[in-house]
């Protein structure tokens, strides 16, 4: 899957649209998101259109996913913020807007606007154990 000829971030990559990039290699793009929840919010992306994380081989992901360390460093210098979410949405039902892979460096700070709690539940019965066998026989 190289290119998606509809995908912004494709675009993004191929120097169609315009962005605020910060990082690039072989793999891997960064760029300000144009939406940004906080001043920093940046995106980290495949340079090949990969819908989601589960459409990745292993060896992009590596090399994306390596310069998360450096790239996370430099938004949270830049930023002032002390901390910062890292958040993969994959699939439309997660949230995913652009079906294009990218994390989203999200900078925090005390206080500020976002919410980022997830309603917690208990197993019931057994079900754990049954979760856990299917994950477990699917990753093989």
């Amino acid at each position: 899957m190289p290119f998606d000829p509809d995908c912004v971030f494709c675009k993004i990559v191929r120097g169609e649209i315009p962005a605020a990039k910060v990082l690039e290699t072989p793999t891997a793009i960064a760029f300000l998101d144009i939406h940004p929840i906080a001043a920093g919010h940046t995106l980290l992306a495949t340079k090949e259109h990969y819908p989601t994380v589960s459409d990745v081989p292993a060896e992009v992901m590596g090399a994306v996913a390596k310069e998360l360390p450096r790239l996370a460093q430099a938004v949270l210098k830049a930023s002032g913020a002390p901390a910062l979410n890292v958040i993969i949405n994959s699939g439309r039902e997660s949230g995913q807007e652009v079906p294009h892979l990218h994390f989203h460096l999200l900078p925090r700070q005390a206080g500020d606007a976002v919410r980022v709690r997830w309603p917690r539940q208990k197993y019931p019965g057994d079900e754990m154990e049954q979760v856990r066998r299917r994950i477990a026989e699917a990753v093989g």
